[in-house]
């Protein structure tokens, strides 16, 4: 009980990291991609401007009240808890402090507690948290800007591919071996790249962006090819209710897009906590 409750109480303070990198990961990509398209329009002009832009990042500047500017004292900054003791409001103007934030923070450390659960304390629950911090910030993150960004989307993969390394037969370690997660990669990719490109030519839309394949390969790396066939099902059952959920209660634009990166990060999730339980139940009902 005792590393469960550990597990909370870092999941906690991961969860507040996670909503610095869900709110700011987003504005740094827009700002380099501004520097950038400045850089290629300046090419040859000597008298371009320089980037005036401020220093912004995961680490500076420090976090402020969105309304009155003020900065977020330490002892205002507790993950979860100082929401509640402040009320939901700011310590300075009383602006209201939306409670998204402490969410995130609680589901973070609730999920972490069930990781710690799941595999004890070990190097696979180590590396299964970084599994699961990862999904969460790139879950809000497209649910935000419909963007899932090649900065946590890769080193997941190549994180998956490296625990993979580590796989010993019945050691419980919560990942397959290298064979498995390396077609997992190109099976992830590859599916939902044909997926991609025959809706494209049929409708001439694209259905889905390329964030989603990467996110779907990362899957992969980390849970062999032979959970994708689950992951990609209980992606696509749940993406289709959900959407046709919001249609029809809240008269939801058809034409306009639903980030599918939530679905197949949540399918994840199951199917490296209960996958394995899964796929045998399903074996067993249908006799195969």
């Amino acid at each position: 009980m005792l590393s469960i409750a550990g597990g909370v109480l870092l999941g906690l303070l991961v969860g507040s990291f996670l909503n610095v990198v869900i709110y700011r990961l987003p504005v740094m990509l827009e700002r380099e991609w501004r520097q950038q398209s400045r850089e290629l329009l300046a090419e040859g002009d000597t008298e371009a401007e320089p980037d005036s832009e401020p220093r912004f990042n995961l680490v500076t500047p420090r976090s402020r009240c969105p309304s009155c500017g003020t900065q977020i004292a330490a002892v205002h900054n507790i993950p979860l808890f100082s929401w509640l003791l402040l009320g939901g409001k700011c310590a300075s103007c009383q602006a209201p402090i939306s409670a998204r934030y402490p969410l995130i923070e609680a589901m973070t450390g609730l999920l972490s507690g069930l990781i710690v659960w799941a595999f004890g304390v070990s190097f696979g629950c180590a590396a299964a948290l970084l599994f699961l911090w990862a999904l969460i910030a790139l879950t809000v993150i497209d649910i935000d800007h419909q963007l899932l960004p090649d900065s946590i989307t890769y080193p997941l993969m190549w994180l998956g591919l490296g625990a993979s390394l580590f796989y010993q037969p019945g050691s419980g370690l919560p990942f397959p071996q290298i064979h498995d997660a390396v077609v997992g990669v190109m099976a992830g990719y590859l599916s939902l790249w044909s997926v991609y490109w025959l809706f494209k030519l049929a409708t001439g839309k694209e259905g889905m962006g390329y964030g989603d394949f990467k996110l779907l390969a990362a899957l992969g790396a980390w849970l062999g090819w032979q959970m994708l066939p689950l992951v990609i099902l209980l992606s696509a059952v749940v993406g289709a209710l959900v959407g046709i959920g919001m249609i029809m209660t809240l008269g939801r634009d058809r034409q306009i897009p639903i980030p599918f990166g939530p679905y197949l990060a949540g399918a994840g999730l199951i199917a490296l906590l209960w996958g394995e339980r899964i796929m045998s139940a399903y074996l067993e009902f249908t006799g195969l």
